[in-house]
């Protein structure tokens, strides 16, 4: 069982997934999540009011790949900030497991909240296949700009960059207005 979880986790990269395209309006959702251990509410159209949201969905919390990019988010999200954008890590783990990751392994700097199964479809990023009896994402980075709509996306197993294309992608929103 973990070494499924593992294994989605840390497929090295492989051909793109299905993802929403650029332009289409981003689902909207309310879900519960945890930021430095504490368990809050997460509504997107809330989200959106401050600026940007980098929407990033990964496979599995406490597994190989989802804490090297766990990791990577931290360390750069105060680039994140001083671009005006707020990050936001979606997987179909249960709210107490998201409460540790994201003291253990987001380092307590950004949102990682609960997708279930409609978010999953909705974002247009399930795995293909159930890991324990849930609908398990892929890794799709979104960045959402502040009209709700889709404005980058990153589709791609291996972890290692979509920090970089979404912090890039969240820049150049700032120089187009």
């Amino acid at each position: 069982m973990r070494r499924l979880l593992l294994a989605a986790c840390s497929l090295v990269a492989a051909p793109a997934l299905a993802a929403l395209p650029i332009g289409a309006r981003a689902p909207d959702f309310t879900t519960q999540g945890a930021a430095a251990g504490v368990e809050r509410t997460i509504h997107l159209s809330e989200e959106l009011r401050r600026g940007p949201v980098v929407l990033y969905f990964f496979p599995a919390a406490f597994t190989g790949g989802c804490n090297a990019e766990a990791h990577a988010f931290a360390e750069a999200v105060d680039d994140f900030r001083a671009a005006g954008a707020t990050v936001i890590g979606m997987s179909a783990d249960d709210v107490p497991t998201l409460q540790r990751f994201s003291q253990e392994k987001c380092a307590g700097r950004f949102t990682v909240a609960s997708a279930d199964p409609a978010t999953i479809r909705a974002y247009d990023v399930a795995l293909g296949r159930q890991v324990q009896g849930r609908s398990v994402s892929g890794r799709t980075s979104y960045v959402i700009g502040r009209d709700g709509r889709i404005a980058f996306v990153h589709d791609d197993l291996n972890p290692a960059e979509h920090v970089a294309t979404t912090l890039a992608a969240v820049r150049s929103l700032r120089t187009r207005r």
